[in-house]
């Protein structure tokens, strides 16, 4: 039987879904649900911590941009003196 992919909205914020992901593993942790929620519940983390992967590294990816790869700032100080 073909499972249907869960998908995260793309408006969610990492902080959200993180959050979600911690009281998921909590729950799981304590084993007091049926094996069907469980599995839902382990599927639904499962495509969070796939978002909150994606998100890490598309902020990595800003700074990168930001430090031109090489870690040195590309940003200079404003000079207010020689106006």
């Amino acid at each position: 039987m073909p499972q249907k992919a869960v998908k995260i909205a793309k408006s969610t914020k990492f902080e959200d879904a993180l959050g979600e992901l911690e009281t998921i593993v909590k729950t799981l942790e304590a084993g007091d649900q049926p094996l069907d929620t469980s599995l839902g519940q382990f599927e639904r983390g499962v495509a969070l911590a796939r978002f909150c992967q994606q998100s890490l590294a598309a902020a990595e990816q800003k700074v990168k941009v930001l430090t031109d790869g090489s870690g040195e700032e590309m940003l200079e100080e404003f000079d207010t003196d020689g106006e």
